[in-house]
């Protein structure tokens, strides 16, 4: 199994009460968590750090922040599954990534960028669906229900099988998720097919 895509099962069994012992003050729980989604958040860290910052802002850095963060404010997440864990961690590592990029676009540029430049700072996701697109598919995602947000991301940003998903949601079948995740993707594609058209008529 790729060493980035954490195990499900033993994580599904064991996170909820890493969790738990993190928040009565056992702090190699914390050291544990993080040495277990390390590997997965850097991954996608990767795909989404445009060009541009890789020179102020490495991906371990903004991966260590954004566990600190995470384990700094646990008391406010409540652990349903492992599959919920990693969408908070996401959104965690995504909103510090905005914030960063606000603090280079604050900045006077040193060079101009050519179309050239522009597009390598396109992440793997930016590159399939554009940059209006990766707008939209962001507030499609948001107005999905939890269980398929969570769904759409595993499947979609970290890469996991659907068996893989199946143990981390707790879901009932591969069947059952690859529905899920079918009808979620539906569902998004028509929203934003609609903010399209609505951008374009404004």
């Amino acid at each position: 199994m790729d060493d980035s895509i954490p195990d499900p099962k033993p994580d599904l069994e064991a996170t909820a009460a890493l969790l738990d012992r993190l928040r009565h003050g056992d702090r190699a729980a914390g050291d544990r968590l993080v040495r277990r989604y390390l590997p997965s958040l850097k991954r996608f860290a990767h795909g989404r750090l445009p060009a541009r910052l890789r020179r102020t802002l490495d991906t371990d850095d903004l991966v260590q922040v954004t566990l600190v963060r995470a384990l700094e404010h646990i008391d406010t997440f409540e652990p349903r599954h492992e599959g919920a864990f990693l969408a908070y961690l996401r959104q965690i590592l995504i909103n510090h990534l905005r914030d960063e990029v606000r603090k280079v676009d604050r900045q006077p540029a040193a060079v101009e960028l050519g179309e050239d430049r522009a597009s390598e700072e396109q992440s793997p996701l930016e590159q399939a669906i554009g940059r209006e697109g990766m707008l939209q598919y962001e507030s499609a995602l948001a107005r999905l229900e939890p269980a398929q947000r969570e769904a759409v991301i595993l499947r979609l940003e970290f890469g996991f099988t659907y068996a893989q998903i199946v143990e981390a949601l707790q879901d009932s079948s591969e069947n059952a998720v690859r529905m899920k995740v079918t009808r979620a993707v539906m569902r998004m594609s028509k929203w934003m097919r609609q903010s399209g058209v609505e951008r374009g008529g404004a």
